[in-house]
């Protein structure tokens, strides 16, 4: 299928939903109609004692709300005592821009949750700033993931039979399992991170040593430009899988995603050797993927909110940019850390020599050859 096609189905899906959602309008708001009307003759059809009908849009964003707007920001901070500075603040964070004093935006739902939040920030538990970090983390990674559930609606949409219930009833079906889902993976998370945390002794400093790997496909822009889009979505998702398999597997753990790269760590340097060395076998053995190349760095790294910092995580990528297709190229602490282990094989190589960086010394990562296994 071609981007143009891919357009075009969505289009399709868009058009079923917003002619089931006319005719149910029609049917729940004009009784008495005698004979089909388009969207705005209904609009202008609708009674003085009954509302307008509502735009497709807004009919979606109210059931996914699970309740309508209702309040502008002044209203919000009357309702919640909240100054306005402090509600936008929080507002920003998560994810969302800036809107005008008069304009209806917050839901029943929007009051309750700025009320939790206060309530959190006044027991004290969490500061403001701690507070405004939290939630911006928090949206970063409910806003990827209500990018692909969207998706993944309208293409249900778009295979919906003729006569199929109303789309209504599919997204209210829909959304409390995801819920759930999502509700179960994150405490499912939550206790691995916890154990994870506690069996590594934990200290008031956000500084732990890990090892970080960065691992990307070569050439990934170049094949993607030859690519559909419905290629391109399943080269990604083959791609991911591997990734996401041989990472949880192997011990460790995703950092983020961006397109072909992949930011991972593990607390053990044999752990992120043989994930590396995983990799590479598995995107070998799937022959639509490009090669891929890795870098592995080890030392202390500054942890936040889920994700990390640090000259450690600069040298996996640096490395990781320096490795040859099909090569794992690790730090030279990384690689004093493996010394001894016979799974392992390590070569010394040239000097990564960059402006403006320092000088690294990478070794080069294999398995053994076969006879000294």
């Amino acid at each position: 299928m071609t981007a143009a096609e891919n357009r075009s189905g969505w289009r399709s899906a868009l058009r079923r939903v917003r002619h089931d959602h006319s005719l149910t309008g029609r049917a729940e708001d004009s009784a008495d109609a005698t004979g089909p009307l388009d969207d705005d003759a209904a609009d202008t059809a609708a009674g003085p004692t009954e509302k307008a009908e509502r735009s497709f849009a807004l009919q979606v964003e109210e059931l996914l709300l699970q309740a309508p707007r209702r309040y502008t920001p002044r209203q919000l901070r009357a309702l919640t005592g909240i100054e306005r500075s402090r509600t936008l603040r929080l507002w920003h964070s998560l994810g969302f821009a800036d809107v005008e004093s008069d304009d209806v935006v917050f839901t029943d739902n929007d009051v309750q949750a700025v009320e939790r939040l206060e309530q959190l920030r006044a027991t004290g538990l969490i500061s403001a700033d701690l507070q405004v970090a939290v939630t911006r983390s928090i949206a970063q990674a409910m806003s990827g993931l209500a990018e692909w559930q969207v998706e993944l609606f309208f293409q249900v949409l778009s295979n919906r039979p003729e006569g199929a219930p109303h789309w209504t009833t599919d997204l209210e079906r829909l959304l409390p399992a995801l819920s759930k889902l999502q509700e179960y993976v994150w405490r499912r998370h939550l206790a691995v991170a916890a154990g994870r945390l506690l069996a590594n002794a934990p200290s008031e400093s956000d500084v732990r040593t890990l090892v970080v790997g960065s691992t990307d496909l070569v050439g990934f822009t170049r094949t993607a430009r030859r690519l559909t889009a419905t290629q391109l979505v399943e080269l990604v998702e083959l791609f991911h899988g591997i990734t996401s398999d041989v990472i949880a597997d192997g011990g460790g753990r995703i950092v983020k995603t961006v397109g072909d790269a992949v930011l991972f760590v593990t607390d053990r340097p044999d752990e992120a050797a043989e994930i590396a060395l995983h990799l590479l076998e598995r995107t070998a053995e799937a022959t639509s993927l490009p090669e891929l190349r890795t870098g592995l760095a080890f030392g202390p790294v500054l942890t936040r909110l889920g994700d990390i910092y640090g000259e450690v995580v600069d040298n996996a990528a640096r490395l990781c940019t320096h490795s040859r297709p099909g090569r794992i190229l690790v730090s030279e602490e990384l690689a004093s850390a493996l010394e001894g282990d016979d799974r392992f094989a390590l070569r010394l190589r040239r000097p990564i020599v960059e402006r403006g960086y320092p000088r690294l010394h990478p070794w080069g990562l294999r398995r053994p050859p076969a006879e000294n296994r």
